[in-house]
C-alpha cells in the first residue's frame, strides 16, 4: 500500500503555483504503521533544518532590508522570524506529544501536536495583522516610501528559492511519517517561499520607478500570512473539538471490520481525531447463540485487525447479537438515559 496524508492545503496558493496538484496529499483508506520513534526523529530532524534555514534568512533579510530601504524585504524577514518561533514550538511538541499514556492521559499525548498546530495558526495570525497594519500606515503616507536598493531584489531571490526547497523537504518528511503538525510547518515555509514572490514582485516595481509596489508587497504578505493561520488555527480547533475522519477513512475502517472472521454486521462506528491519529467506538454483530468468550475473541480479532492496518489509536468495541434489536438505541432506553 502507498500512504499519502491530508495537507489540508489553503485553495490561495494555487494562485501562486498553479501547476501544483493540490489534491496530492489526500488520505488513503488504510496507512502502513509508522512508530512514535521515527515520527519523532524526523520531526525533530526536519525542524532543525528549518531552524538553520531561517536563522539565516531572518539575519540576512532584516539587515538587507533596514540597509537597502525595503518594507517588503522587512516584513519577509519578519515573517522568516515567526518560522523560527514555529521550528521552536514544533519541536517542544515533538518532545511531549511522544511520552506515553499515564493515569491523566489514558489515550496518550498526541493532541500536543493538535494543540501545537493551534498555536501555529494563531502565531501566523498575529504576524499577519502585524504585517497588514504597518503596510497600511506606510500607504497612508506614500511620500515617505523610498526608492529601494537592487540588493534588495537578490536576497528576495535567494529567500524564495531557499523556502521553495524547504516546502518540499518538510513535505515530503511530513507525509511519510503522517505529521500533521508537519505538515503546517511545512505549509508555513511555503508561505514564506509565496510571500517572498510577492515581495520581489513589489521591488522589482519599485525599482522600476513605482515606489508605492514595496509597501502594497508588504501588505499582500500580510494578508496571505494572516489567512493562513486563520485556517490552521480553525482545523486545529476544530480537531480538539473531536472531529470525525472523513467518510472514506471511516468506510475502510468499517469495511475491515465487517471482513472479520465472525462479524455479521457493523453499525454506529464512530470516529474522532487525536493528533494523528484517530479513535473508533463501534457495535459488532455476531451470531446470537455463540459464548460470551467466542463473541470476545471476535471482537480482539477485530480490534487487532484494525489497528495494524489502520493509523488507529484504539478501537472500542459493543458486542450486538446479530439481526436482533438494538436496545441500546431503542426509544425506552434513550428515555431512561435522559435525566
Amino acid at each position: 500500500m502507498h500512504t499519502r496524508w491530508c495537507a489540508n492545503p489553503l485553495v490561495f496558493l494555487a494562485r501562486v503555483d498553479p501547476q501544483m496538484n493540490l489534491t496530492d496529499t489526500t488520505d488513503d483508506p488504510e496507512d502502513t504503521p509508522q512508530s512514535a520513534a521515527a515520527r519523532t526523529r524526523a520531526a525533530t530532524r526536519s525542524t532543525w533544518v528549518s531552524v538553520a534555514v531561517n536563522l539565516v534568512l531572518t539575519a540576512t533579510q532584516i539587515t538587507v532590508g533596514i540597509f537597502a530601504k525595503s518594507q517588503g524585504l522587512i516584513a519577509d524577514g519578519i515573517h522568516s522570524l515567526s518560522d523560527l518561533v514555529a521550528d521552536g514550538v514544533v519541536l517542544l511538541a515533538s518532545h511531549h506529544s511522544k511520552k506515553d499514556a499515564d493515569t491523566d492521559h489514558p489515550y496518550g499525548h498526541q493532541r500536543f501536536e493538535t494543540a501545537a498546530s493551534l498555536a501555529l495558526g494563531l502565531l501566523l495570525l498575529a504576524v499577519g495583522v502585524g504585517m497588514l497594519w504597518s503596510a497600511v500606515h506606510k500607504l497612508e503616507a506614500p511620500e515617505t516610501v523610498q526608492q529601494v536598493h537592487v540588493a534588495a531584489l537578490w536576497v528576495a531571490g535567494v529567500a524564495l528559492v531557499s523556502k521553495e526547497l524547504l516546502f518540499r523537504y518538510m513535505m515530503a518528511v511530513a507525509q511519510r511519517v503522517k505529521s500533521s503538525m508537519l505538515v503546517a510547518n511545512a505549509w508555513h515555509a511555503r508561505s514564506d517561499a509565496a510571500s517572498s514572490l510577492v515581495v520581489g514582485i513589489g521591488i522589482i516595481g519599485n525599482l522600476a520607478g513605482y515606489p508605492i509596489l514595496d509597501p502594497i508587497a508588504a501588505l499582500i504578505v500580510g494578508f496571505m500570512v494572516a489567512r493562513m493561520g486563520w485556517e490552521f488555527g480553525w482545523t486545529a480547533m476544530h480537531d480538539l473539538m473531536d472531529r470525525a475522519v472523513d467518510e472514506q477513512e471511516v468506510a475502510a475502517i468499517r469495511q475491515t471490520l465487517v471482513d472479520t472472521p465472525g462479524v455479521a454486521g457493523v453499525h454506529d462506528v464512530r470516529t474522532r481525531k487525536m493528533g494523528d491519529m484517530i479513535v473508533v467506538d463501534a457495535h459488532l454483530e455476531v451470531d446470537a447463540t455463540i459464548s460470551v468468550e467466542a463473541g470476545h475473541d471476535i471482537a480482539v480479532l477485530a480490534r487487532q485487525r484494525v489497528l495494524q492496518r489502520h493509523r488507529v489509536l484504539n478501537l472500542m468495541t459493543h458486542v450486538d447479537p446479530w439481526k436482533r434489536p438494538d436496545r441500546d438505541h431503542t426509544p425506552a432506553a434513550d428515555a431512561a438515559t435522559t435525566p
